[in-house]
């Protein structure tokens, strides 16, 4: 084992990396990048960066963001359960604070997804100004900002309504 001057010996039982006084040991072996520089990147260490980190941590402390996500995020999950009485492409709704999904079956039983009615919604919602991704190719996936108020959050689950309910629509039709 490479053992830096002033460090504790470890056993041979050790795992590959021991920690001692905030340093770290590496056997003898595993030390083969020691001339060259790992994930260095720009923005790393930028004290720019860092203070934009905290104060966005201030922003979120200070205006009660969590608070306002959780509030907002279990009415949005209310108001999906509600959509999903009345809409037979929804199979499920989950979410926690304002990172919701909405998952989209053409077949609740077998559990088939309805990936093409989920591409098909998206762009009806996007015709009407609501943007969103899709995970897994039939989850619609809803992250509003944090800051969103409850009026836009409205908004945006009532386009989501619409454009399910055109899409099921073109499924009848």
């Amino acid at each position: 084992m490479h053992k830096p001057k002033g460090q504790q010996q470890t056993n041979e039982g050790d795992d590959h990396v021991a920690p001692s006084s905030g340093e770290v040991m590496v056997k003898e072996g595993f030390d083969v990048a020691a001339g060259q520089a790992l994930g260095h990147y720009t923005h790393e260490k930028n004290p720019v960066a860092c203070a934009a980190g905290l104060a966005t941590l201030q922003v979120i402390e200070e205006e009660a963001l969590v608070e306002h996500s959780r509030a907002l995020g279990d009415y949005a999950l209310q108001r999906m359960r509600q959509m999903a009485k009345r809409h037979s492409l929804i199979g499920d709704v989950r979410g926690l604070g304002l990172l919701m999904g909405i998952e989209l079956l053409r077949d609740k039983n077998a559990l088939t997804r309805a990936s093409e009615e989920a591409e098909q919604v998206m762009y009806a919602a996007l015709r009407r100004g609501l943007n969103f991704k899709i995970t897994m190719s039939n989850i619609l996936t809803l992250t509003p900002a944090l800051t969103i108020s409850p009026e836009e959050l409205d908004r945006a689950l009532a386009i989501l309504d619409e454009a399910i309910g055109e899409v099921e629509g073109l499924r009848i039709a």
